[in-house]
């Protein structure tokens, strides 16, 4: 069993943003992580390859003080060696391509926690940068929030990874690389738990 038939062609990708508020269109997007995975021999998920991206808001962005309060990120840090949104798009698009390719997946599908309020931001990005080809399905997403509160009664991502039995440290949360890498952990967690539960795949792909 490989990722391509796992996930019907699609190739999970998880992926994390801090933004400066909660309005997709107008707030900007000031970190961006991406964790890539893979299938070992067992036929388990496990984390691959992770990267993040500092990003400085774009033209007009609007930053909510609550949310930087909340987030904790200092926008005119010069440690942060923030990139211009575009930037950090193009690269993390084309780890992502490669990553695609190297599964033989006809497309990344993104698993978030709270997925569709990532999805929205990112989706606000791509046409605000006029972005073509990206690798992401435009709507569908794999969220852990749901499949967590399904799996293990949670839907918080600290509450379901101590459940899952994943070490989370709430005084890096918040952070897109800290909480990308454990909501990797979690998705893996749950697919893994299915499988050895006897969930499909075992040796064949179900019927369409």
């Amino acid at each position: 069993m490989s990722l391509t038939t796992r996930f019907r062609g699609f190739l999970p990708v998880v992926i994390d943003l801090e933004t400066g508020g909660f309005e997709a269109k107008t707030d900007a997007i000031l970190e961006m992580a991406v964790v890539t995975l893979k299938m070992n021999d067992d036929g388990h998920l496990e984390k691959d390859e992770s990267h993040d991206f500092h990003i400085r808001p774009f033209a007009g962005a609007r930053l909510d003080p609550k949310a930087l309060e909340f987030t904790g990120i200092d926008v005119t840090s010069p440690e942060r060696q923030a990139i211009r949104e575009i930037e950090a798009f193009k690269t993390a698009f084309e780890i992502i391509r490669k990553a695609v390719k190297k599964h033989s997946c006809n497309r990344a599908i993104i698993v978030a926690h709270n997925a569709h309020f990532d999805l929205g931001f990112i989706n606000a990005a791509i046409e605000r940068n006029n972005l073509k080809r990206s690798p992401l399905h435009p709507f569908s997403c794999l969220d852990t929030a749901t499949l967590s509160g399904l799996a293990y009664g949670q839907t918080v991502l600290a509450k379901s990874c101590k459940i899952a039995g994943i070490e989370f440290d709430g005084h890096q949360a918040h952070s897109a690389l800290y909480d990308t890498e454990k909501t990797a952990e979690l998705f893996c967690s749950i697919v893994n738990r299915w499988k050895d539960l006897g969930g499909w795949p075992l040796a064949e792909q179900p019927p369409d």
